[in-house]
């Protein structure tokens, strides 16, 4: 199973999918509206195309129409406290701040914390 984060912004979204031990496998950042949304969900179905979830950094203000998106193709995801990931991004062996960092981090974050939500259709 690969868990791909999403740091999501009001213009960009940026994508990150990681494998079972959180490796970094690609990266992605599409524009924050529908047709963002279809090359997302293509790059996503060629980097992960058996099984795959989504963690999404729960900012609902800018992450919404993703998460329905994701809902409506069938896509399971994982909405992550935003106050969560600064935590795992201090963890990880990238120093910084940016959007592939962030991302990477609410990956790994979904991975190493099971008890998450998890919503489908």
């Amino acid at each position: 199973m690969m868990v791909i984060g999403i740091d999501p912004h009001k213009r960009t979204h940026t994508a990150v999918a990681v494998d079972g031990v959180g490796r970094k496998k690609g990266e992605r950042t599409v524009q924050a509206r529908g047709e963002g949304y279809v090359q997302l969900m293509v790059w996503a179905r060629k980097v992960a195309p058996d099984q795959r979830v989504w963690a999404v950094e729960d900012v609902r203000h800018v992450s919404g129409g993703l998460v329905r998106d994701l809902l409506a193709a069938g896509e399971t995801v994982i909405p992550v406290p935003p106050n969560r990931t600064a935590g795992e991004r201090r963890s990880g062996r990238e120093r910084g701040k940016s959007d592939p960092i962030d991302a990477l981090a609410i990956a790994r974050l979904a991975l190493r914390e099971p008890d998450l939500p998890r919503t489908s259709r």
